[in-house]
């Protein structure tokens, strides 16, 4: 069951040389690829090896402990072709026939012993009984000749034991045989374990279920009764052990879950219940639980002292959230030892390669139940990471993954999808969806309604900026590939955009203006004149919900209030609020309220903005629309026009198609080639954002970004003959003696009015980083008045004011030559200063919006990039991280700043405190 495919093996275990490997960004590897990243590992990790049986120096079982304290065992049975096995997962799950532990043996016989050299050329001489996963039964894979005559008779020609002998009678016999040379192969414990758990799920279910129709066990395993579909999801949860439920939202997992756990009670197999869901739903998870069981539970909260009491509790249920699960990995393992654990909303763990999701994979427990309405959200990437919480062997490691459901291009990299009917087929066993349409035939009726509103002048003048920005970095996509800072930049201008079809107010507190907010008010109006009708208000963003609630304040409404900002018990008291205080009808929440939560008393809801994905947006309006609800529900999608919200709406019908596709709601569906990664990212966003064609050729001529750092003016300039094209004549600096601002002049043709207004727009956003004193005054003139003023000038009606003057931009010249030289360091060294101060009032945004995680990349950016800047201006090294630009070397510059900054070293640190330290380095 070890065999390397013939054309895959490798060609030596003995090679001298570390071999290459492909790059992490090319995803089209063969095997042997694999197996060198497996070789290279081997080498550069510190590993221990001992041998468990010294008379036999190669063809062994070996003891290898790695540096994280884990202890693997490997097995060798063959050198030409390698035959081995080893306890690890990844051997269990590659195919390759072997692993960075095989791979750290062989590397040790070599450097320890001949023996290697001499067991390549002769091969093994012991006899070794191993499992054959073809035909189910034991064989002798090799030397069968050489077999004791005693146990001859129990094996055909090929090596396979004969039916008549049971398997235990066959390894007794062999084990009692007592040569050194027989070997019961490691592997044999583990296939058998496995194949009696799988016999044993159809025994439990099918004796399980004659006993319900005995009337040995009664027909509901909870206080109140299951609906048919749901006592289906208990069994499919009970006796699958690790199972997948994809219900819609609002079709009762929970009590599913809840269901399936008090079940295995009764059958002696669970004790001890870990719930893992978002801090928000403890909560809801304690109510479901006292409806549907009688079984004990327990919250966690509190420091690890607190936390560590509270695993030590005898309660069945242990409730926790993901967070803490992160911390107290080491203390469920030890002291609470769950039996079963339960994860709820787990797409919070769709990242595969996150510190939760690697945590939560650590969790020691026979069953798992993965619950969540979403399991796709984005890509099928988040199939992969849930099924390998589940079982990791379902969908192979990830190279073979990609290999077998991505369309990659010649570069190795993602473009589409294929074979979604085979992944459909992978995950079927495990996996239990259905839809609300499809079981609840009394689900009330819904209405979904997108009211879409037109932007406030101001608003889209801020939105512009934000959009030209983006349209201009689409734009550099398209001849070259983005640097990741200007990929993290197009990422940020694009959630500036998104946050300002809301209102400004996210980004300025100084503007409040919010044209969304007399369409939220009119729906309110309506809505709350019904008596006993209740509303919930979605956005992603807190700034937003404060503007709702100031206007609900003003019209008399009270509101409960649930977003990130508000401590855990405090959550509960007011989602408690909301349920049963007839007085408040309206619940304001952020998207954490968008899992978990049964807020059936809410008919109405409203979507101050649209997420990303339209798994988010149909969790937000399950907490209304589901079992239970009384109502009739409206949804209303609040929509700016003409924007990137009004170009998500085709996003989101496309991300509908793939969530179909792969869980089954459309299966002719095999193939989509809609591009990821970011390439594909970009194409889609050319959708979404209007790139603008430009006449004037400027392919030649640095960009107007590349000399905003060292020449601001020529910068602008620059800006504007790629933005306004044929219609710029000519730009002009002019400092007039009696004035201590310079003028800029721009000349141009075509629509003046339009023109005035884009510069206007755009004037104070470019020269944000110059000093007040010497920002330019900007003065636009048509191309015949400014002819007109030069006639009067030449023959002596008007006088010059006199003073220096420099011709930025000329239709006959061109650009003219930045004052710095481009690639001089102390250009560089503005470039990166300006840089900086770019990230520091990014951060300066999110703080103001109450986004504190957030803040932390863009303050480490402007860090890094300040201490680039000094670097370079000094003859040093220039640091590639935080913890580099903080080192020593630069403590002259950082001062007593120094101390704070460190803050950024530390995941807990305050980036309030690091923001108003760098203040004197911006002058802000």
């Amino acid at each position: 069951m070890s065999n390397i495919p013939n054309q895959e093996r490798p060609k030596s275990v003995a090679d001298e040389n570390l071999p290459d490997v492909p790059s992490g960004s090319n995803w089209r590897t063969t095997d042997q690829d694999e197996i060198n990243r497996r070789r290279v590992r081997a080498a550069q990790e510190p590993m221990r090896f001992s041998n468990l049986t010294p008379a036999h120096p190669v063809f062994s079982n070996f003891s290898v402990a790695s540096a994280s304290g884990q202890t693997y065992q490997v097995e060798l049975r063959s050198l030409t072709p390698l035959v081995s096995a080893c306890t690890c997962v990844d051997f269990r799950v590659n195919g390759l026939g072997t692993c960075k532990h095989v791979e750290g043996v062989l590397r040790w016989l070599r450097e320890e012993s001949l023996a290697l050299v001499q067991a390549e050329e002769w091969g093994s001489t012991r006899i070794d009984l191993v499992p054959d996963t073809a035909t189910g039964r034991l064989m002798v894979e090799r030397n069968l000749n050489l077999l004791p005559p005693t146990l001859r008779g129990f094996f055909d020609i090929t090596g396979l034991a004969l039916p008549e002998y049971g398997e235990q009678e066959v390894l007794d016999v062999f084990q009692r045989n007592g040569r050194s040379a027989l070997r019961i192969s490691q592997e044999v414990a583990a296939w058998r374990a496995q194949r009696q758990r799988n016999e044993e799920r159809i025994r439990r279910r099918r004796d399980y279920e004659q006993q319900v129709r005995s009337g040995r066990y009664p027909t509901q395993e909870t206080k109140l009764p299951l609906l048919p579909y749901q006592r289906e999801g208990m069994l499919h949860l009970a006796f699958t052990e690790r199972a997948l439920l994809a219900d819609e939202m609002g079709l009762g997992k929970t009590a599913q879950a809840v269901a399936a756990a008090a079940l295995l009670h009764r059958l002696g197999h669970v004790q001890r219940v870990l719930v893992v869901a978002p801090a928000s739903v403890k909560t809801e998870w304690e109510e479901q639980i006292r409806l549907f069981s009688d079984l004990s539970y327990l919250p966690v909260f509190g420091d690890r002292s607190a936390r560590k009491e509270a695993y030590e509790q005898p309660a069945f249920f242990m409730l926790t959230n993901y967070e803490q699960v992160v911390r107290d990995i080491e203390l469920i393992n030890t002291v609470l030892k769950p039996d079963c654990v339960i994860l709820d909303e787990a797409q919070r763990v769709k990242n595969w390669n996150t510190k939760t999701a690697q945590s939560v994979k650590k969790i020691r427990s026979r069953y798992a139940f993965v619950l969540t309405g979403t399991p796709l959200e984005n890509r099928i990437d988040d199939i992969y990471s849930l099924m390998s919480m589940l079982d990791p062997q379902v969908l192979g490691p990830l190279f073979r993954f990609n290999r077998d459901f991505y369309v990659l291009d010649e570069n190795g990299r993602p473009v589409g999808y294929k074979n979604l009917q085979l992944l459909r087929e992978r995950i079927q066993p495990f996996l239990l969806r259905r839809r609300k349409v499809d079981v609840e035939k009394e689900l009330p009726d819904r209405t979904d309604r997108t009211v879409f509103v037109a932007m406030d002048p101001e608003q889209r003048a801020r939105y512009t900026v934000h959009e030209e920005r983006v349209a201009r970095l689409l734009a550099q996509s398209r001849t070259r590939t983005l640097s990741k800072a200007e990929a993290d930049r197009l990422q940020r201008e694009l959630s500036m955009m998104r946050m300002l079809c809301d209102t400004p107010y996210i980004l300025d507190e100084t503007c409040r203006i919010c044209p969304k907010l007399n369409e939220i008010q009119d729906l309110l109006e309506s809505a709350l004149s019904t008596p006993g009708v209740k509303v919930l208000v979605f956005s992603e963003w807190e700034r937003m919900l404060q503007l709702v609630r100031t206007r609900c304040t003003q019209m008399g409404v009270e509101t409960a209030w649930h977003t990130g900002s508000v401590p855990q018990k405090n959550r509960r008291r007011e989602i408690q609020r909301f349920k049963n205080d007839a007085d408040c009808r309206v619940f304001l929440s952020t998207d954490i309220g968008g899992q978990g939560l049964n807020l059936q008393q809410a008919s109405v809801v409203i979507n101050c903005d649209l997420p990303w994905n339209p798994a988010r947006l149909e969790q937000r309006i399950s907490r209304a629309w589901r079992k239970h609800q009384m109502r009739s529900v409206t949804v209303v999608n609040l929509v700016t026009g003409d924007s990137i919200e009004a170009r998500m709406i085709e996003t989101l019908a496309r991300k509908r198609l793939l969530t179909d596709g792969v869980l089954g709601g459309d299966a002719a569906l095999d193939e989509q080639l809609i591009g990821t990664g970011r390439q594909g990212f970009l194409r889609r966003l050319a959708s979404l954002v209007p790139v603008p064609t430009r006449s004037v050729r400027v392919a030649t001529m640095p960009s107007s970004e590349a000399l905003r750092a060292v020449d601001p003016e020529l910068g602008f300039a620059a800006m504007l003959v790629e933005r306004l094209g044929d219609a710029l004549w000519l730009c002009e600096r002019v400092c007039p003696a009696s004035q201590p601002r310079p003028v800029l002049w721009v000349v141009a043709e075509g629509d003046l009015r339009a023109v005035t207004a884009y510069v206007e727009r755009v004037r104070a956003d470019w020269f944000g980083n110059v000093d007040a004193h010497h920002v330019p005054v900007v003065e636009v003139a048509g191309r015949a008045a400014y002819e007109a003023l030069k006639r009067l000038l030449t023959h002596g009606v008007l006088e010059h004011a006199g003073g220096e003057r420099r011709t930025l931009f000329s239709r006959a010249g061109g650009l003219a030559q930045p004052r710095l030289e481009l690639g001089s360091d102390k250009a560089q060294a503005q470039v990166l200063r300006r840089e900086a101060l770019l990230a520091y009032r990014r951060a300066r945004q999110l703080i103001a919006a109450l986004a504190f995680d957030a803040a932390r990349e863009p303050l480490e950016q402007a860090v890094l990039l300040l201490a680039q800047a000094f670097a370079l201006h000094h003859g040093l090294d220039q640091p590639e991280s935080v913890r580099q630009a903080l080192a020593d070397d630069y403590d002259a510059f950082w001062g007593d700043t120094r101390p704070v900054l460190d803050e950024l070293l530390d995941e807990h640190g305050s980036p309030v405190a690091v923001s108003r330290a760098l203040m004197p380095k911006f002058g802000e």
